[in-house]
């Protein structure tokens, strides 16, 4: 199994938030903001922590911010902009916007790695789920050649690697619920409550 000492945890924390009208990892559950949940669910499994993001506000959370290398690219840019800064060769890679994600969830794909598999992803209610998973640091050369050709959709930079997707059970899926509307907030304030 790999070390900790073996994986960066990355944040992606950059997106416009366009549906929610508003910046999303610094949106508030239980006097929390959401990006610190993806941030307590990674430390202790990672042995350094970066957070994605053009938003000066993040460094209030006391972690190194890395800028994105291409302006309003997307997560391909912020992804590519976590690895390149990444000194480890694995990479746990989580959006800002999912506040019931565990450090029990990203276990399981620290404890699928295989030498073949580029990627390892959570596949939660049969969607598979490129912004909770483990990248190698060598995604970073055929991500970026994409982001150089004006490629900007994810799906289309994960299917240049090899993927494993870990499937979670019905009681695990609750934890990628992520939040992109007023009324996902509400949804996820109750879920929270239960």
């Amino acid at each position: 199994m790999i070390q900790r000492k073996d994986i960066t945890g990355i944040v992606l924390s950059g997106g416009k938030s366009s549906r929610m009208g508003t910046d999303k990892g610094r949106l508030m559950l239980k006097e929390k903001a959401f990006v610190q949940y993806s941030l307590d669910a990674l430390k202790p499994l990672v042995s350094e922590i970066f957070i994605v993001s053009d938003i000066p506000e993040y460094d209030t959370f006391g972690y190194k911010r890395v800028t994105d290398l291409v302006k309003n690219a997307g997560p391909v840019a912020g992804i590519c902009s976590g690895l390149e800064a990444s000194k480890t060769d694995y990479n746990l890679i989580l959006s800002c916007d999912i506040p019931l994600i565990t450090s029990t969830i990203l276990e399981k794909l620290i404890h699928s790695v295989e030498d073949d598999a580029d990627i390892i992803q959570i596949e939660s209610q049969g969607k598979s789920m490129p912004l909770i998973a483990l990248y190698k640091k060598s995604c970073l050369t055929p991500f970026s050649r994409l982001l150089k050709s004006g490629e900007r959709r994810l799906r289309v930079a994960v299917n240049t690697c090899k993927v494993k997707n870990i499937v979670l059970t019905k009681n695990e899926q609750i934890t990628t619920m992520n939040v992109n509307t007023k009324d996902e907030l509400t949804q996820i304030k109750h879920a929270y409550n239960d």
